[in-house]
């Protein structure tokens, strides 16, 4: 149960940093930005596999962390780096738990 509320944490302490972080980032009033932004991107792929695949406490934390970060973003922003890292996410859960290695 408390691994859950670490996680919970986590994610909203990541959701709350990754806001402040887009408004500094971005000032325009809409979304102006369409093109897909690579560091968020990164960030999400590695969160997303590490929540969803590290089997580590600490590591699932890191990862909901992160993956909070770019989902938290302003609407509108981290939307396709989120949606990309939970695919890649998904795939590397499915390839691994499979038993194909």
């Amino acid at each position: 149960m408390l691994d859950y509320m670490i996680y919970l944490l986590a994610f909203a302490v990541g959701s709350i940093l990754g806001l402040l972080y887009s408004y500094k980032q971005h000032g325009e009033p809409f979304v102006a930005v369409t093109e897909l932004n690579i560091p968020a991107l990164v960030i999400s792929i590695i969160g997303w596999v590490l929540a969803f695949n590290s089997g580590n406490v600490i590591l699932s934390a890191v990862g909901f962390f992160l993956g909070g970060f770019v989902m938290g973003e302003r609407p509108g922003y981290g939307r396709k780096e989120t949606a990309i890292g939970l695919v890649i996410a998904v795939i590397v859960y499915i390839i691994l738990n499979s038993g194909m290695m």
